[in-house]
């Protein structure tokens, strides 16, 4: 599983013109799964991400999660972030897990970060979605469950 999670300071979400999901500061994190992976993949990403201290303190060093801050999660499935372009110039999306237990996993790492407090938006898992987002930092983290 491999997240790219992104500090924001605003994040809105639209799928055929219509608002969707939006939050007003927190993460905004592009999910892909990959096939093979597993809950307890999507429950590592959930808790790194949950956990992950990217926000300044008084001091203005990055030292709070987004749930000290007060902050929401935006979560969006991302197929694309498996793209494999190491032949040729169109990519492959191979290894990017089918959507049916793809949908599974983007929805049990949703919930899994709401086990932590923080709330959490989402897309519509396959639509066409189209992401306004007003970047903080920037700061742009990327996870993966597999190491």
């Amino acid at each position: 599983m491999r997240a790219v999670v992104q500090r924001v300071r605003s994040t809105r979400l639209s799928v055929d013109g219509a608002l969707v999901s939006e939050i007003p500061f927190g993460l905004a994190v592009y999910l892909g799964v990959k096939v093979g992976d597993t809950e307890a993949d999507s429950d590592y990403i959930a808790k790194k991400i949950s956990l992950l201290r990217i926000f300044s303190d008084e001091q203005g060093k990055m030292n709070l999660s987004v749930k000290d801050v007060g902050g929401e999660v935006l979560l969006i499935s991302q197929f694309t972030l498996y793209g494999d372009c190491t032949h040729g110039n169109r990519p492959s999306f191979i290894t990017a897990e089918r959507p049916e237990r793809a949908d599974v996993l983007y929805e049990h790492t949703a919930a899994a970060i709401r086990s932590y407090g923080i709330p959490v938006k989402t897309g519509i898992f396959g639509a066409d979605m189209k992401i306004e987002q007003y970047n903080d930092g920037p700061v742009t983290i990327i996870m993966e469950s597999q190491q």
